[in-house]
């Protein structure tokens, strides 16, 4: 839809499909930053003032997105209050994501951070069953976005389909026992383990 560094004046809308958010640094690292749904905005940061992309967004299946300007989106935002009420309830809810993101990579370990991903994935805690995770999602993008090597996450996801937390059949299905271990593993980290990853910088 977009690539960083493109003029930003238009703001998206997922009605079908998936999309991939990348950053690349300037070093020419690639890093994936996120995965949107139906149902999701992207590209609204040019409502914020910024002018220039910073991300790259591309479709990861067949998607149906609507392209909404960003003189429309003010109007709409403006004219239409129900609109309004959904766009605003979108931002609470991506900003407090961000946040359970960022506390996950600082507190929590590589599989407890791949295990919170596959259930998010899969849409746990959302109405309706959950969902099975699309095979266009690969285990180099699942990597990039916990902030570990592929080989850990084969690793992991080998680990969990032997204890029956998930299967494969074409694309991965996430059983309730993965959503049970993720909530009895204790989340916060020794003290001394802490302050150990805090010298590290990790």
């Amino acid at each position: 839809m977009f690539a960083q560094g493109d003029i930003a004046d238009t703001v998206f809308y997922i009605q079908n499909g998936k999309v991939k958010v990348t950053v690349l640094s300037d070093l020419g690292k690639e890093a994936v930053v996120g995965l949107l749904e139906a149902g999701q905005f992207f590209g609204e940061s040019c409502m914020n003032g910024h002018k220039l992309r910073i991300s790259t967004t591309t479709a990861i299946e067949d998607c149906v997105i609507t392209a909404i300007t960003k003189a429309a989106m003010i109007a709409a935002l403006h004219d239409e209050p129900t609109f309004s009420e959904l766009f605003m309830a979108y931002l609470l809810t991506r900003n407090g994501r961000i946040e359970e993101d960022l506390i996950d990579q600082r507190f929590n370990s590589s599989e407890r951070r791949l295990a919170r991903m596959l259930l998010l994935l899969a849409n746990f805690g959302k109405e309706g069953s959950p969902q099975p995770i699309s095979p266009n999602i690969r285990q180099e993008t699942l990597a990039e976005m916990i902030g570990t090597t592929r080989s850990r996450v084969s690793h992991f996801m080998n680990k969990f389909r032997k204890l029956g937390l998930i299967s494969y059949n074409g694309h991965i299905e996430v059983h309730n026992s993965l959503l049970s271990a993720v909530l009895h593993e204790k989340p916060q980290l020794k003290e001394d383990e802490y302050k150990r990853r805090q010298r590290r910088g990790d």
